[in-house]
């Protein structure tokens, strides 16, 4: 299997595990991936996910371009995933948070699966790129569109155009990182915001995320007065009544996700 997936305590933990490839991404495990993404928005019995790569060095080279079959520049362009780069990059209707846990190298798609995270979590050795120019490619599943709207443009620009690494501790310095953490820390930094999350309304939980995910676009009051059915359901839910009603008698809320 190129990629493991299991579901434990609400949450669903995808691990790429190609380590003998730098968890570069191949047809195969681009399949996987998008079947495990499929399933998930499926179950209701998950309310985070952590995505990450097998061993210490590499989150996800991008795409294995050792792998036979590959298709030119203009075919993969015209035959484009929706939801980009490994089923995750673009993708606009995964209702739960996916952390990204970043053991050590993110370049290209694996780059841009980071992108599509909303919460990165990275061992300070780790290290993001965009080389696609340097083999006369582009970086056409989420880097050139998304980039540049999570940091400022010419950090974008320049990571794009050159090539060049960027740090952990970097990446945190222009807000594209949310914990650097030395290596042996980096599970325990994950659990807690998993943690976290797991302590909120599930379904407040959704409507954040859907109304972060589709509302940038707008205005603040436009996206504001948005009747996005996630933030509706997550209004009329049991759920609203019982997270006062835990304040007010100062005990643990019980979630029901309804």
């Amino acid at each position: 299997m190129s990629v493991l997936f299991e579901v434990a305590d609400h949450v669903a933990r995808v691990t790429i595990d190609r380590p003998d490839r730098m968890n570069a991404v191949d047809a195969g495990t681009d399949a996987a991936l998008n079947q495990v993404w499929a399933e998930i928005e499926t179950r209701d019995d998950i309310r985070c996910v952590v995505l990450t790569g097998a061993g210490d060095r590499a989150f996800s080279a991008g795409a294995d371009m050792k792998a036979g079959g590959g298709l030119s520049g203009l075919e993969y362009w015209a035959a484009a995933n929706p939801d980009g780069f490994g089923g995750i990059s673009l993708r606009q209707t995964l209702n739960v948070p996916v952390i990204a846990r970043v053991n050590g190298l993110a370049l290209g798609g694996g780059f841009e699966m980071v992108l599509g995270a909303d919460i990165v979590v990275a061992s300070d050795s780790a290290t993001f790129g965009l080389p696609e120019a340097k083999v006369g490619r582009l970086p056409l599943d989420g880097g050139m569109v998304a980039l540049q709207r999570l940091v400022p443009r010419n950090i974008a620009a320049g990571i794009m155009l050159t090539g060049r690494m960027l740090s952990a501790a970097d990446a945190l310095h222009y807000g594209m990182v949310n914990a650097v953490v030395s290596a042996d820390q980096l599970d325990a930094e994950v659990d807690a915001w998993v943690n976290d999350i797991l302590g909120c309304a599930p379904l407040s939980v959704a409507a954040i995320k859907d109304t972060i995910r589709n509302t940038g676009h707008l205005t603040p009051v436009e996206a504001r007065d948005l009747r996005r059915p996630a933030l509706v359901a997550a209004l009329q839910s049991e759920d609203s009544e019982e997270g006062v009603a835990a304040f007010r008698e100062k005990r643990a809320p019980v979630w029901r996700g309804k």
